[in-house]
Parts: C-alpha cells; sequence; structure tokens
C-alpha cells in the first residue's frame, strides 16, 4: 500500500513538473514602427534562434505575378547594402549558425540558430535585410533560375511531386489558394524589376513582421539589440491587401487522372476545410492522425496491414488561414486497380461516419495528440515558430500555451461530427495518379 501510495505520488509529481515545465514564458513589445518582438528565455542551451515572420504568402499574388512571395524567400538571401552578395548565408555559418527559410500560402519565414553570443550578429543580420534588402537585375535573374531549377527537381522530375499543386488547383475556383507557392515560371519571367520592387515596399516591412527572440537571453538585453538594430526601419503601407474571398462550397465531386513518371499508381483525395482558427481544425486535425498517423492508425492497419491494398497511407490536413484541405492519398499495392483501393478508402470513411470511434481509441488517440504537441516545442527553433504563428494567425501569443487546452475540448462526438461535415464524398476532388505508360495505352 506504501509503495502504490508513493508511486502514484511521484507520478502525479512528473506530472505536474512536465505541465509546468510545457508553459512557454515570454516577453512581448512592439515598436512605434508597427515590428511586434516576442521574447523566450530558455538558459539550458547555450544557443538561441531568432526569426521574422512577414504576413506574405501566396495568396497575397497578383493572379497573372504569381510566385512573388516564394520568389523573394530566395532573394532576400542575395545580400544587402552593407553585406555582400552571396555574403549573407557565410556569415551566420561562419559563426557556427544555420540559416533557412519557407514560404507557404500565407506567411513568408526566415530563421537562424546561433550560438547565444552571437545573438547581436543575427539581429543585425535580420534588420539588414529588412533595412537594406539588394533587389537589383543581377539578383532577380540569378534567382529565376535558382527557381526553375527547383521546380524541377521538387515537382517536375519527382514521382508524386505534382501532387499537392495538381490538387490545389481543383480544390480551389475562387481562392488564390489555387495556385501554387512556387508560382508560375511564367509569371517571373514577365515581370520588370519594378514590380519585384514594389512587391517588396508593400509587404517586407515592421509593421507587416514579427520578430521572435528564443533561447539563452537575458531580457533586457535583447530588448536592448531588438530596439537598436529594428527601430530606425521605417514604417510600411497602413494596410495589406489580403484577399476578402471565400472558396463556394463544392456540391459535385471533381475527378480526374494525372499521368505521372511513376510505377505504382495512388488515390488522392482531398476535401475542402474552414479556416485555420475555426473551432472544428482541432477535430479534423485529430481525425487525421486516427485515420492514417502511424503503424496503428485505422486505414494504415486495414488497407496496408490486413488487406494489403495499399503500400502506404497518409491524411494531411492543410490548415490555411482562409481555409485549408484535408488531404488523403493511399500508394496502390502491386496488381491492385485505383478503383479497388479507392473503394476501400470510402468504406473507412464511411465506418466513421456512422459509427465513430471507440472509447479506447479516443483516449489513444488523445496521447498521441499530447505527445505531438509537447514535441513541437522541444526546441527553440521550433518555440520560435509556434510563438509567430500565435501571434499572427490567433492574435494571442499566448496560444501557445493554450492550443492542448483546445485539443482536449475535442470529444468522439465531434470527430464523428467533422467526419460527416467535411469528409463529403459529393463533393470532394478525386485524383487518379497513373504511369505514363497508362496513358499511352488507352
Amino acid at each position: 500500500m506504501r509503495k502504490f501510495t508513493f508511486s502514484l505520488m511521484l507520478g502525479l509529481f512528473l506530472a505536474i513538473s512536465v505541465s509546468a515545465q510545457n508553459k512557454i514564458e515570454f516577453r512581448e513589445f512592439t515598436l512605434d514602427n508597427g515590428l511586434h518582438v516576442i521574447m523566450h528565455q530558455d538558459n539550458s542551451t547555450p544557443i538561441v534562434a531568432v526569426s521574422v515572420l512577414y504576413h506574405v504568402g501566396s495568396k497575397n499574388e497578383r493572379p497573372d505575378r504569381t510566385g512573388f512571395a516564394h520568389f523573394f524567400e530566395h532573394l532576400l538571401f542575395e545580400g544587402t547594402e552593407n553585406i555582400p552578395r552571396g555574403e549573407y548565408m557565410n556569415k551566420i555559418q561562419a559563426i557556427g549558425g544555420t540559416l533557412n527559410a519557407f514560404t507557404s500560402n500565407d506567411i513568408t519565414y526566415y530563421y537562424e540558430i546561433v550560438p547565444s553570443n552571437q545573438l547581436e550578429t543575427a539581429l543585425y543580420m535580420e534588420s539588414e535585410r529588412m533595412l537594406h534588402p539588394k533587389i537589383d537585375q543581377v539578383g532577380v535573374d540569378t534567382q529565376r533560375e535558382v527557381i526553375k531549377e527547383e521546380k524541377r527537381q521538387s515537382y517536375d522530375n519527382r514521382p508524386y511531386g505534382t501532387i499537392l499543386l495538381e490538387t490545389m488547383k481543383r480544390s480551389y475556383s475562387k481562392h488564390p489558394y489555387m495556385w501554387p507557392v512556387i508560382g508560375s515560371m511564367e509569371h517571373l519571367d514577365a515581370a520588370q524589376l519594378q514590380e519585384f520592387m514594389d512587391f517588396h515596399k508593400s509587404y517586407y516591412v515592421p509593421n507587416n513582421a514579427t520578430l521572435t527572440i528564443a533561447g539563452d537571453i537575458d531580457y533586457e538585453q535583447a530588448e536592448k539589440w531588438a530596439r537598436a538594430y529594428f527601430e530606425e526601419i521605417p514604417k510600411g503601407p497602413s494596410d495589406f491587401y489580403r484577399p476578402n474571398i471565400t472558396e463556394p462550397k463544392k456540391t459535385a465531386e471533381i475527378r480526374d487522372i494525372v499521368y505521372d513518371n511513376i510505377q505504382i499508381p495512388a488515390i488522392i483525395q482531398a476535401y475542402n476545410l474552414p479556416p485555420k482558427t475555426h473551432s472544428d481544425s482541432y477535430a479534423m486535425s485529430m481525425l487525421s492522425t486516427y485515420l492514417t498517423g502511424g503503424n496503428s492508425s485505422l486505414m494504415t492497419k486495414e488497407l496496408v496491414d490486413r488487406q494489403q491494398k495499399a503500400l502506404g497511407v497518409a491524411a494531411i490536413p492543410l490548415d490555411l488561414e482562409d481555409g485549408g484541405i484535408f488531404l488523403m492519398y493511399g500508394i496502390a499495392n502491386m496488381g491492385v486497380e485505383p478503383k479497388d483501393l479507392e473503394s476501400e478508402m470510402d468504406v473507412l470513411l464511411k465506418r466513421v461516419q456512422q459509427e465513430g470511434i471507440s472509447e479506447r481509441d479516443f483516449q489513444k488517440l488523445q496521447n498521441i495528440i499530447e505527445n505531438n504537441l509537447v514535441s513541437k516545442n522541444s526546441s527553440m527553433a521550433g518555440i520560435a515558430q509556434n510563438l509567430s504563428q500565435a501571434k499572427v494567425f490567433y492574435g494571442d501569443t499566448n496560444y501557445i500555451n493554450q492550443e492542448l487546452g483546445y485539443y482536449r475540448k475535442v470529444t468522439r462526438e465531434d470527430l464523428q461530427r467533422v467526419a460527416n461535415e467535411y469528409l463529403n464524398l459529393d463533393g470532394r476532388v478525386v485524383l487518379y495518379y497513373l504511369p505514363k505508360s497508362a496513358q499511352a495505352s488507352e
């Protein structure tokens, strides 16, 4: 009895400790030019992550000039008025740091991870990128070719590489999410230097940006440097173009075939989702994990292990600011007809819609989700990104500490409800990815 009580008390203590450790403490302030600054202190490791999130993505582009946001992800590594061309990355790497960036439909995100005694250098570098970017014809011409090569490697010559592109352009008929983040090579070739400069002036400004500093810092010193390097940067426009477009609800299935340089067919299904901040997004995220998240998920056990109709299955809830897609795909096993795999995928979807999930599976699902959320904030880079996205998308930096609570509110009934509400078999996109040899034989 005594041993049991001690174990129970120890378990409670550890649970409370983990809960306390998972709370992300931070300080924040906004400069006069509109730049929002978030700081998180963690002195356990002598590293610091510095990031700048610009609230601009492919959805902010014109239909005849797509790819600009992704283009600037590359172009702003070219150098600045004070950093020679090609030296931006070298300077960070020379101090033992790493750096990268990404562009989505909604944001452009730059970050460095450096030794904490090099924080001032990282802040200087990001302020240079914001204040003195080098946007000239040489840089534009160079990055055009870089992006063309990226498109060839990541999309054109990669098996199944165009799944997201082909799915998105059929999932949206009105919203600019219809075009790919990488954009059109023809649009980039046609654009003049002044067009790139105008796009930059419209979005890459302090009042459309969030600076995050996370790691081994002193709050007062970090704030002092942030103000010193960023306060002088002029404020940008008073407002920013953000499409106010609601994608119409689909009432009929869109079905198509894509012939690709592949050997094994694949089935893609896509269902439109509500905006990122909608309360149903948590249930849809959990549903995707239940359906295909790992070896013990419903579709993996049924279609890969038991029936052996698929080599692999996956579901991705692409939660976007104005409403994303729930993308699910299966790669058919050798000798399995695509229509047979699709039929079995639909059977499992209908089972969830009609029967829901068991209490045991639901408890297991909750544990997986909690572990995923803890892992998401297990690094300084992850914390920096999640702090900035909490502020930009949810308007509250403390959302980073509230997200788990929203997941815990989801019930089994919610999972069954969203399965019926959003996974509408009559209002979806279905693509068959088939080998090019199949096209030749038709």
